[in-house]
């Protein structure tokens, strides 16, 4: 028998009755009742819940309706759940419930960095039948925000180069990745990131695909890019170190629960298949 990992995002206004599941998320990430069960049954949470804390309704996740809503530590302390970071779950967890999480997240800092206006810092209200909040006072209305980010894997034959951050913690390479600019398309971002970080050319870009990334909103880009000339020259304050790596000897790289993990088994997979392996 498959496992069931459906998620199905929804508008606002198409729940039926406030019954279901619910994921709840504090400013540590998400309160769960276990290491085995994430989502809360929505009587659980009846006596929990406080009358001015915001509902709000995700979409479906195997047929079942979902919500979210973000407490206090006062208000949740008597489930004696566990409080785990939304990161400590990469590549531990289906697709979907992943996907799920995530979008609980972002939809909660949303609406917290939304309750009062940018402009005028009136108090803001849910937009009935939108994703939105409205100002009272001067009608601005705020929607959730995603940032944009380019990944490339740059390819040169049989190698792909690689990079390492030096403000990572774990000792592993990786795609070259980068937010576009306003005013920037993803292509042109690609070569001006590739430029900036490593001093290298690119040619012909080969879209790939896009992922949600959550921490805290991106929306990943995914290119294979064609190299076409330089000599790698780090930028010494995002890349610490990038290099040529051939596809049958590579250091330690993302998993495929990532994009650019991703990216790179493909490269992998396609050398070898070119090769006749």
């Amino acid at each position: 028998m498959s496992y069931q990992d459906e998620f199905i995002i929804q508008e606002p206004s198409a729940f039926e009755g406030k019954t279901g599941k619910v994921i709840v998320i504090c400013r540590e990430g998400l309160v769960h009742p276990d290491s085995h069960d994430l989502l809360w049954e929505s009587d659980a949470l009846k006596w929990i819940i406080p009358l001015e804390a915001e509902l709000h309704y995700l979409g479906r996740y195997n047929g079942e309706q979902v919500f979210t809503v973000e407490l206090e530590e006062q208000h949740f302390a008597p489930l004696a759940p566990q409080v785990s970071p939304l990161r400590s779950f990469l590549g531990k967890l289906p697709e979907g419930l992943f996907q799920l999480l995530g979008r609980a997240a972002q939809i909660s800092e949303w609406h917290r960095a939304h309750r009062y206006c940018g402009y005028c810092g009136g108090v803001t209200t849910l937009v009935n039948n939108e994703r939105a909040t409205s100002c009272a006072h001067c009608g601005k209305v705020y929607y959730p925000r995603l940032s944009p980010c380019i990944m490339a894997l740059i390819t040169r034959g049989d190698e792909c180069l690689l990079a390492r951050n030096g403000q990572w913690q774990l000792p592993y390479f990786s795609v070259l990745a980068g937010f576009i600019e306003p005013g920037e398309s993803a292509e042109e971002a690609v070569r001006r990131e590739v430029m900036e970080e490593v001093g290298l050319r690119v040619g012909e870009l080969h879209y790939k695909k896009t992922q949600p990334w959550p921490f805290p909103g991106q929306l990943m880009i995914g290119f294979f890019a064609d190299y076409a000339g330089g000599d790698i020259q780090v930028d010494g304050i995002e890349i610490a170190e990038a290099n040529w790596y051939h596809y049958k000897s590579l250091p330690n790289t993302p998993g495929e629960f990532a994009l650019s993990g991703q990216l790179i088994r493909t490269f992998v997979q396609d050398r070898a298949l070119r090769n006749g392996e």
